[in-house]
């Protein structure tokens, strides 16, 4: 479908993503082809920069399109105002050497994700309903669904109980996981097992009581919630609310100091203005391990791949080995196995989505055809958790929602100096031509069969 073909959001309920860099292309395209798989008719968003992101990235995106329910929506990168030196004590620059207001500018690009409260994609709602009854969540682009995620997010009734309708100005989602088990040295203080809110939970199931822990301010610890996952109401107000909080902090110089930079803001914004999500709707790959006390495999939604991502390093077979402590084998398996039967799919669906399939293969372990792997992909495979090592001595534990999952969307500059992160102004790649604001997939009868019932939209 050609760009000027715009669709729309067709019903009350949408998911976003973000992709600003070919690294997380494979992240975005399994997102999409499992949502489609198990909640098929709500749509996903994917918010790219043009600046950032090659033509060719952008053009099996558009192929992946006719296939999942996906539309693209070209983005502008969000920049933090220059602040003078006193109010930036650390001193970031962006590529021209102006402060950013940042703690790291290799941390540059996550403000974007902030994109998701504009206007511009607000639009894409059906006119003839009000913004007051629509929802939207934003997903990280290193997430994969396994189960049905949307009855669980959008419902006003889920099980257990009833819940009380999401707010105009409110946010749903999940508790930060304050545990710290690998005692991680930019983790604050207070960040021990004792004092994460899903110690105490002893079910697996959304169907049984005390499985959601709320949000609370006893202990602190509580009060933070990981923006892996959130759900809104796209209305004026909340944009508003985001975007003035944004501008204020940024002159105040506040956003300097937050290490973590769109969690730690929209812990500040949404203060006491959240309400708790089931932990399979954001569920850290860690937790199957941290967590055995609520974990269950047939229970996962929504699994965040925090940290090291699976596309960048293939898990090794005989010990089922993978992530950077070798934990992780059994989850990143479930992400290969995905992308098998994705790779298979698209095999059998024409030249294009061969040459998709190709393409998104350039970002991923041992599909590269000799090509030697760039410094992105390095960052988000074996190098991920060096970026721990660049907060020793800063945070001295008084950070806001600081862990952020331990990085999962902020690792794509990792292990590379501040001086070559990005958004580094790329090469033109062959065959690389102008884009479009906004392209929808038709998700017609060509997609493959076996895919959730959905949700209803209307």
């Amino acid at each position: 479908m050609s760009d000027t073909q715009e669709r729309k959001i067709q019903g009350k309920y949408a998911y976003a993503t973000l992709l600003t860099r070919p690294s997380y292309l494979a992240g975005a395209v399994l997102l999409a082809y499992t949502l489609t798989k198990h909640s098929p008719s709500t749509p996903l968003v994917i918010l790219y920069t043009p600046e950032t992101l090659p033509e060719p990235c952008v053009s099996a995106l558009r192929t992946e399109a006719r296939f999942s329910n996906l539309i693209l929506h070209a983005v502008d990168h969000l920049r933090v105002p220059p602040t003078t030196s006193s109010q930036n004590p650390n001193n970031s620059s962006d590529a021209n050497g102006k402060p950013t207001g940042m703690v790291a500018a290799r941390f540059l690009d996550t403000w974007t994700k902030l994109r998701v409260f504009s206007p511009s994609l607000f639009a894409l709602f059906p006119a003839h309903i009000p913004s007051e009854e629509c929802q939207l969540c934003f997903l990280d682009a290193d997430m994969m669904i396994f189960r049905d995620p949307s009855p669980a997010i959008f419902s006003a009734a889920p099980e257990p109980r009833p819940r009380e309708p999401l707010g105009l100005d409110e946010v749903l989602a999940s508790h930060v996981c304050v545990c710290n088990l690998d005692n991680d040295t930019w983790a604050p203080r207070e960040w021990t097992r004792a004092n994460c809110a899903y110690t105490p939970i002893t079910t697996s199931s959304a169907d049984e009581e005390n499985s959601i822990p709320p949000a609370s301010t006893d202990p602190p610890t509580h009060a933070l919630f990981n923006s892996g996952t959130f759900v809104f109401r796209p209305t004026p107000s909340i944009s508003t609310r985001v975007f003035d909080a944004f501008e204020r902090l940024a002159q105040e110089g506040e956003l300097a100091k937050l290490a973590f930079p769109d969690q730690d803001f929209l812990n500040r914004v949404f203060e006491q203005r959240w309400r708790s999500l089931h932990w399979s709707c954001n569920a850290l790959k860690t937790w199957r391990y941290w967590h055995r006390n609520m974990w269950s495999d047939k229970e996962v939604r929504v699994l965040h791949y925090i940290v090291d991502k699976p596309w960048a390093k293939r898990v090794r077979i005989v010990e089922k080995l993978a992530g950077y402590r070798g934990d992780d084998g059994e989850t990143h398996s479930w992400w290969w196995d995905e992308y098998a039967l994705w790779k298979a799919e698209r095999a059998d669906q024409g030249t294009e989505a061969r040459d998709e399939v190709k393409l998104v293969g350039r970002y991923v372990d041992g599909e590269q055809e000799g090509l030697e792997q760039d410094e992105d992909m390095k960052a988000i495979g074996g190098g991920a958790q060096d970026f721990a090592k660049k907060w020793e001595g800063k945070n001295d534990g008084k950070t806001d929602g600081g862990e952020k999952d331990a990085g999962a969307d902020k690792k794509e500059d990792e292990g590379k100096d501040s001086a070559k992160s990005g958004p580094v102004l790329r090469k033109p790649m062959l065959g690389e031509r102008g884009h479009g604001p906004v392209v929808r997939g038709g998700f017609g009868g060509t997609g493959r069969g076996g895919r959730g019932s959905g949700f209803i939209t209307d």
